[in-house]
């Protein structure tokens, strides 16, 4: 069956009718989704749907898409470009990503975003339901969380495992963290058929009752409560409640807590403390310390005693894990086994709040930190519940509530940051005007401004873990030079690589003085774009007034300019067509003009719509100076083509087509415009020369086609995209052979080389972080002389650094084209790290810069899942210890320097003559 729509848009469906052309379904989603977004609040509906279906939907709207890798359980994103299809996606199907059926179907728990599923707002869904139909349908509702009320849709919603008193019997109870504790009561009892009255809820969290639930309006996020853990039913039978186990529920042998929000915390007294105060009583393993009392402001606004601790043997206990909070658990310990802070945390610091910071977290997030600190440090090595401290942590930082996996070294910047803020002693922040340096030496503008720092943030955490660094910015232009002296609370390293590979691509000319010609080079496994650019300027002796235009090219297409030069070539795999335009390099006066090939199969009549016609060869850039007529299109068309015009067709005089011209969706956008645009100081040699090619304006789908008249006017653009259509006369007299067939970037072969995993120092790391660069095209400078945005050269040195130094090394790489892990070998010291070659301002009456190794955040596996532990040296002991969320284990020093290393912790060590170098096998 063949329909048109309002447009003429023909299509053949059987017996479906479709009232929309795949680009107008498009534009109808878009405009939905624009809309939705455009008023986010708390409330709105939205619904989760297949990523698999999704992008089918996609794939037949013509929409390239960046897919991940589906049915397997690779973690890892494998990055596709999908061009448009003519297949219509069949009825919605979610059923890939749900357990169970029936009227309650549930996501499976280990989904990601994008990967697996998306989230559509409600317009949204309904019109593709509209269209579609299909399902099921899997509802999820906006929600606010945390203090800062931040945003966010609750794809999972809290699940309680529901345990029966009276018959041990198990039942799911679903509800989302914003529903009340009262709303919870009235579930339950709607679900057991009892009155609110007969019924106790109990926090049953390790099947230990914590504390009775009350029934109030508090939320189930406030409640501390955790996904999948138990929730115990008591029921009033006859005036007596049922029990569990055993135990008499009368409540003599716990003290009942109100499910009100705690205004005081825990008293430990030679052992784990839960939350409603029970001591479970020490066993042969626990070291005994004395009482201590956490405190927080009470509602009178009165408030508890800190009583010190003596440190004690200890710090041996691990950290339960509530459901994907390994990242947590591992940060958390590095942090505690920091001497310093352990020092600190263990001595009444309640002097020190700054309840009133608008900046910090009323002191709560310091008060949860210390507690939980204590409880690690006295309770031996019965594992804690870290459930109070995530509840304040999902409060003030609502990305890391839920339980999904998160960046361990991203948790600890969010807690060194919140501490400070808690624990700043400036009560009120005098303002500084920062002064030009005029002519001062560095060390005074270097320690004016870390005055003026201190006199603002003045904490433990400065104390201890901020230094300061110098920031060198050199315009390209004027040469301003701009020095400033920044704080730091970590060194964020990058991870150079001596890998090699090598790529293949294929340079073409656009003003048609050579044949295309591919060229492979060798580059960096991790460098960027601008090595790659360098090294085929070099290899294809690029002249001085020229540039390369790096293009990767896909069904025929130009799928993305690599125009970033920071963009990682990671984001180009080995089986992709990466071409280079040879240009010249001014640009800022030229149009740039893209060239698309279109032919039609044999046997099929030239009467059909050029809509309908295929893409073949590859796509041609090159130029158009002064663009304002079709003739301006037909010279410079005519100028790249010459190359490929065979030997004995020299004098062949072809003009444009006025007739026969298919249009096929004509509309008024006959091109499209992008940045960068191309210049040229070449001479159009062909300008005798006429074209019998049929050629259009189109659209970035080549599916909006006009016709180019010799007459046609050019619009301003910067960038003209055009549709060239061949007849069997054209490929008579051009040898398009050049144009096809591109080489891949890396022909694989059957059998491959295992390499040897690189392994690089820690100090190389350092040096790629110190080396001078130029800012990236999204971080201009303003240069105040030249008063404009530019491209400046940046430069880092190590001014002052502080006892606690941390540094995070960057394994994660995301960018809009992929997303990267490096499992690169980092050799890094263990002892003896001297740094004092680095400082820039060195003070001799400081001694050396050397450090010790105390602490390393372990990230094993991929993306989008993997495992953090710890390793922790016990200073006193000196031994090192294996911290793998509940458990922990003795583990040998020559152990810990692995692959997985992600934050490194180091001390400074003061003592004199300390022997120093760079860092052996052994050391």
């Amino acid at each position: 069956m063949t329909i048109a729509d309002s447009s003429g848009y023909m299509m053949e469906t059987g017996s479906i009718s479709l009232p929309w052309t795949p680009e107008e379904e498009h534009r109808i989603i878009e405009d939905l989704t624009r809309e939705a977004e455009a008023n986010p609040k708390e409330g709105n509906s939205y619904y989760v749907i297949s990523a698999r279906w999704f992008m089918g939907w996609q794939k037949y709207t013509g929409l390239p898409v960046d897919s991940y890798s589906f049915g397997d359980n690779s973690s890892e994103p494998q990055h596709s470009m999908i061009s448009n299809t003519s297949e219509r996606p069949g009825p919605i199907d979610n059923t890939s990503i749900i357990v169970g059926g029936g009227d309650d179907p549930q996501l499976i728990r280990t989904l990601e975003e994008e990967r697996d599923y998306k989230l559509l707002p409600c317009q949204v869904w309904e019109k593709l339901y509209e269209w579609y139909k299909g399902g099921p349908a899997l509802p999820r509702k906006m929600i606010a969380l945390g203090d800062n009320k931040q945003l966010t849709v609750e794809v999972f919603p809290l699940c309680f495992n529901l345990i029966d008193s009276r018959d041990q019997s198990e039942t799911v109870v679903r509800l989302s963290k914003k529903d009340s504790l009262r709303q919870l009561y009235e579930n339950v009892c709607h679900l057991k058929g009892l009155k609110p009255e007969q019924v106790h809820l109990w926090d049953y969290f390790n099947k230990n009752r914590q504390k009775l639930l009350t029934s109030s309006e508090q939320t189930l996020e406030e409640s501390l409560l955790e996904m999948d853990q138990d929730i115990l039913l008591e029921v009033q039978v006859n005036g007596n409640w049922s029990s569990a186990n055993g135990i008499d529920s009368t409540g003599n042998e716990l003290a009942l807590v109100s499910a009100e929000p705690m205004r005081s915390s825990v008293t430990i007294a030679g052992g784990p403390t839960v939350s409603n105060g029970y001591s479970k009583g020490l066993g042969t393993n626990f070291y005994q310390t004395r009482a201590v009392t956490s405190t927080m402001r009470n509602s009178d606004d009165t408030l508890e005693i800190l009583k010190p601790v003596s440190k004690v043997k200890g710090g041996l206990a691990g950290l339960q894990n509530l459901g994907n909070t390994c990242f947590m658990n591992s940060a958390l310990q590095c942090l505690v086994h920091t001497p310093q802070l352990a020092e600190y945390f263990l001595q009444d610091f309640s002097d020190e709040i700054n309840w009133h910071n608008p900046l910090g977290m009323r002191g709560e997030l310091a008060l949860a930190f210390g507690e939980l600190l204590r409880k690690l440090w006295s309770s031996g090595q019965t594992p804690v519940a870290p459930r109070a401290f995530k509840g304040k942590l999902g409060r003030f930082a609502p990305q890391f509530s839920g339980y999904n996996q998160h960046d361990s070294q991203e948790l600890l910047a969010f807690l060194l940051d919140g501490l400070h803020e808690d624990l700043n002693r400036v009560k009120q922040k005098p303002y500084f005007e920062t002064k030009d340096s005029d002519g001062r030496s560095d060390k005074e503008v270097a320690d004016e401004l870390w005055r003026y720092h201190k006199a603002r943030n003045d904490s433990v955490i400065v104390d201890t873990c901020q230094g300061q660094y110098k920031s060198t910015l050199v315009c390209p232009s004027c040469e301003k030079i701009s020095i400033t002296f920044d704080p730091f609370m970590y060194l964020s390293l990058p991870l150079p690589s001596t890998a090699t590979r090598s790529m293949t691509v294929t340079v073409f000319y656009a003003d048609g003085s050579r044949l295309p010609m591919p060229y492979t080079v060798t580059v960096l496994k991790q460098g960027c774009c601008k090595d790659l650019n360098q090294a085929l300027a070099t290899e294809c002796c690029l002249r001085s007034d020229e540039c390369l235009l790096l293009a990767e090219v896909y069904d025929h297409r130009i799928y993305r300019y690599l125009e970033t030069p920071s963009e990682q070539l990671v984001s180009i795999k080995d089986d992709e067509h990466i071409v280079a335009y040879r240009l010249p390099k001014k640009a800022s006066q030229l149009t740039r003009l893209e060239i698309c090939h279109r032919y039609l199969e044999k046997g099929i009549s030239e009467s059909l719509k050029a809509g309908e016609r295929k893409l073949f060869l590859t796509p041609l850039v090159t130029f158009l100076e002064d663009p304002r007529s079709g003739v301006d299109v037909e010279l410079a068309v005519s100028r790249v083509l010459s190359p490929l015009r065979k030997a004995s067709c020299n004098s062949l005089k072809i003009s444009l087509s006025q007739e026969n011209a298919s249009v096929s969706n004509a509309t008024d956008n006959d091109y499209t415009s992008q940045s960068h645009p191309m210049e040229s100081t070449e001479s159009d040699e062909m300008a005798s020369s006429e074209l019998s090619f049929h050629i259009y304006f189109t659209d970035d789908r080549g599916s909006n086609c006009i016709p180019i008249l010799k007459d046609s006017p050019i619009k301003a653009a910067r960038v003209v995209k055009i549709m060239l259509d061949w007849f069997e006369r054209e490929q008579e007299l051009y040898d398009a052979s050049y144009l096809k067939d591109l080489p891949e970037v890396y022909k694989t072969g059957f059998t491959v080389k295992k390499t040897k995993q690189e392994a690089i120092s820690l100090f190389s790391c350092l040096d790629a972080f110190l080396k001078e660069e130029p800012l990236g095209p999204d971080d201009m400078w303003y240069c105040p002389r030249c008063k404009e945005h530019r491209q400046a050269t940046k430069k880092l040195d190590l001014w002052r650094l502080p006892d606690i130094l941390v540094f995070h090394l960057k394994r994660f790489s995301y960018s809009r084209w992929f997303k990267n892990k490096l499992d690169t070998f980092v050799n890094f010291p263990k002892n003896n790290l001297d740094l004092s070659k680095y400082i820039s301002g060195k003070d001799t009456a400081e001694g050396p810069y050397v450090y010790e190794l105390y602490a390393v955040s372990n990230h094993y596996g991929g993306l989008g899942g993997g495992h953090y532990t710890a390793y922790c040296k016990l200073i006193d002991d000196d031994r090192w210890y294996h911290f793998d969320d509940s458990h922990v284990s003795p583990v040998d020093e020559a152990a810990i320097r692995t692959s997985a290393a992600y934050v490194l912790f180091y001390r400074r060590v003061r003592e004199k003559n300390t022997e120093v170098g760079e860092p052996s096998k052994a050391s």
